[in-house]
């Protein structure tokens, strides 16, 4: 078992590093997209709005699908679609061509995110210890070598079906393969190993799986414990979709970097994302959740702070950087505590929190946008800050536990979980 959970967990890293590849591909050619079908600048937002809309919508229904089937199957045969949806937004040429093409990635989306989600809280707890950081380290990989393939693929004014061509190729067989090791927990297994700061789940049992065709689905979860998390995660989306979108321009117009200097901050904020989560597991196992996660709330405020009052653009990166460090932790952590909070419905758990990963990204960039032109960029970038500092009121959520399994859910005293 020892050995199956170990290929289980190498064969999601690979599903995580390949979302992360073709998301990267995606975002980061959107002008080349825009040019190759002539959509307007009046137009282009409602396409970017509604992938994530999509995937929101996606998110909802593998909720339902992982009733019937596991989550490991709906992974195995989603994944493979979204990476041959982006290759159809590069070789289509009228505008419908683009418009179904991006349907099928965002529903497709939806459902990719939440089935990796759900099979990494699962054998999160399989394992017995923090394993969540190191799923989501290999996504940002991914983006950072799709944002780089992107780079590339401008550079030598590559087209769109001659960059993700070959990149399709050859990610398309290699999650395929991958996918014949995902495990999915259809009857509870001893923990692998126990952290010292592994608080049992109840003394008197192990806790339900998560449903199975055949097996008998536990208790609603209660929307009432799931929502600060829904919160958190909205509020961590809005920080990240920030960075995404404005860092360039913020360093440029409002701090009077070169256009060249103006493209390092995005890229130094996924590197120190991928740092933070490489090493955020050990944290957690070390300090708790609940201290990994109040230190990166804080650590990202300050990241803000300094990009709101930074004179210069050399001072506006020391910002981002500390902004990657301090968001890496939280989004990982939300999926890890829903699963400990709803051990026997946690692939729902997961699903649901999904759609505010979506919310937060929808409303993150246009918010930014009007207090921008409100306020001057400076005041807008205290906004993602203090709701990044919402994490702190609800931070004793990521060490909560279930004191019972069958009749609901309450959340006890203490209990810092990696």
């Amino acid at each position: 078992m020892d050995a199956k959970l170990r290929h289980g967990r190498a064969s999601l890293a690979v599903g995580f590093f390949v979302q992360g590849v073709f998301f990267a591909l995606l975002v980061t050619r959107i002008p080349a997209i825009q040019d190759r079908y002539r959509v307007s600048d009046a137009f282009l937002p409602v396409f970017l709005a509604a992938v994530p809309v999509l995937a929101g919508a996606g998110s909802v229904a593998t909720e339902q699908l992982v009733k019937r089937v596991r989550p490991g199957a709906v992974l195995r045969w989603v994944q493979p679609v979204v990476c041959l949806a982006l290759l159809g937004v590069g070789v289509g040429r009228e505008l419908w061509q683009l418009a179904a093409a991006l349907a099928v990635f965002g529903l497709t989306v939806g459902a990719l995110d939440a089935s990796m989600n759900m099979l990494g809280v699962s054998l999160q707890r399989a394992y017995g210890r923090s394993i969540m950081l190191g799923f989501h380290a290999a996504y940002s990989l991914g983006g950072i070598i799709g944002a780089s393939l992107a780079w590339g693929g401008a550079h030598w004014k590559l087209s769109l079906a001659v960059l993700y061509g070959p990149v399709v190729a050859v990610l398309v067989p290699a999650v395929l393969v991958a996918s014949r090791w995902y495990v999915d927990q259809a009857a509870p297994v001893a923990p692998v190993a126990q952290s010292a700061l592994t608080v049992p789940v109840a003394q008197s049992a192990q806790p339900a799986p998560d449903h199975h065709p055949g097996q008998r689905r536990p208790p609603t979860l209660s929307m009432k414990l799931l929502t600060p998390l829904c919160l958190v995660m909205a509020c961590a989306y809005i920080g990240d979709s920030t960075v995404a979108n404005w860092s360039a321009k913020y360093l440029q117009d409002v701090l009077g970097s070169s256009e060249q200097l103006a493209t390092v901050p995005y890229n130094v904020y996924m590197v120190t994302t991928l740092l933070g989560r490489a090493v955020g597991d050990l944290g957690v196992r070390r300090f708790g959740a609940v201290a990994v996660v109040r230190a990166g709330s804080v650590t990202a405020a300050a990241g803000f702070a300094v990009v709101a009052a930074a004179p210069g653009a050399w001072v506006g990166m020391l910002g981002f950087t500390l902004l990657g460090f301090g968001l890496c932790v939280i989004v990982p952590q939300t999926f890890a505590a829903a699963g400990r909070l709803f051990p026997g419905a946690s692939d729902a758990a997961v699903a649901r929190l999904n759609i505010f990963n979506y919310v937060g990204f929808l409303i993150g960039s246009p918010l930014v946008g009007a207090l921008g032109d409100l306020w001057g960029y400076r005041g807008a970038m205290l906004v993602p800050m203090a709701l990044v500092l919402v994490t702190l009121l609800y931070a004793r959520s990521f060490g909560a536990e279930p004191t019972r399994y069958g009749g609901g859910y309450e959340r006890p005293h203490t209990a810092d979980v990696g």
